[in-house]
């Protein structure tokens, strides 16, 4: 990763390289810890940040969820968010606000220990979503479950959700596939390990209610939207793993991935094995609102 700009750690930028924490800071042992991920673009007009209110919303949603007392207001992260990515002179990045129970009282209870916030953003390189935009993404039904709310709460942004998550990606990355879709414990699609997933039968498109174990996506919500506007719609229903194989189309949305294409899934070729027409055009629907271009959407959009 190349070090640019600075980190806001409890409101004051530091240089990069000292944004550091102790040892035996509490989220390190127990993954204590809520985060965003958010994404700047750097559109027509200027540099841009998407939904910025809905995902610092989001953001004090899981703090809450994990008996988080926050330092800072929604406007004061908000306000770091900008401060953080203009340090940066990054014109487009991806942006990592985090709270976590910092260092203090060692053992499982945390809540005698300050709740620390770091604000950090780097270059945004495309990575593991390549495939999805243009080929199209193999996946793995993962052999690991997706944990789900009996658990811990599936709402949270939480570092303790993607331990689950990781192994899932890292299963399918050893066997020679791209993601992983995870099942619950009902045998039913939750969603990626890090994205939301829908399909496209009959011209259909139809995506997992949260109640399955996912995410509520904020690029879910964006693409849900973007349908509805231009005249469609989406069924929130069960997927069965079948629904999966026999799909004309299928794809992920979240905010690395934006929108991605699946063209396989295990051993089976979906659809005709390359990314479908539905799915095309909304990747460019996509494009189009977080670059400004659709004047629908531009409320969406914090110009910096």
């Amino acid at each position: 990763m190349e070090e640019v700009g600075k980190i806001w750690m409890n409101g004051k930028l530091v240089p990069f390289k000292d944004a550091k924490v102790h040892v035996l800071t509490h989220a390190l042992h127990y993954s204590t810890s809520i985060f965003e991920g958010i994404r700047c673009y750097n559109t027509p007009n200027g540099s841009a940040i998407f939904r910025l209110p809905e995902h610092v919303d989001r953001f004090f949603k899981s703090a809450k969820l994990y008996s988080m007392k926050m330092q800072f207001s929604k406007q004061e992260i908000s306000d770091g968010i900008i401060q953080t990515v203009k340090a940066s002179k990054l014109k487009e990045c991806y942006i990592r606000p985090l709270a976590y129970y910092g260092y203090g009282t060692m053992g499982l209870t945390p809540t005698q220990n300050k709740v620390d916030a770091s604000i950090s953003c780097w270059e945004w390189k495309m990575g593991e979503s390549k495939a999805g935009k243009f080929s199209g993404a193999k996946c793995k039904v993962s052999s690991w479950v997706k944990i789900d709310s009996r658990s811990q709460p599936m709402q949270a942004k939480a570092a303790s959700n993607y331990a689950n998550a990781a192994l899932a990606r890292m299963e399918a990355l050893e066997n020679g596939y791209d993601e992983a879709i995870m099942l619950n414990l009902h045998g039913k699609i939750a969603e990626g390990s890090a994205e939301n997933i829908f399909i496209v039968k009959d011209d259909i498109i139809q995506t997992p209610p949260l109640s399955a174990g996912g995410l509520e996506g904020i690029t879910r919500d964006s693409v849900i939207q973007i349908i509805e506007e231009n005249g469609g719609f989406v069924i929130e229903r069960d997927l069965e793993r079948d629904d999966l194989y026999a799909a004309d189309e299928v794809f992920m949305t979240g905010t690395a991935a934006e929108v991605k294409s699946v063209t396989q899934i295990d051993k089976v070729k979906i659809g005709k094995g390359k990314m479908g027409n539905i799915t095309k055009a909304l990747q460019k629907s996509f494009t189009d609102v977080v670059m400004g271009k659709d004047e629908r959407f531009l409320p969406w959009l914090t110009y910096i």
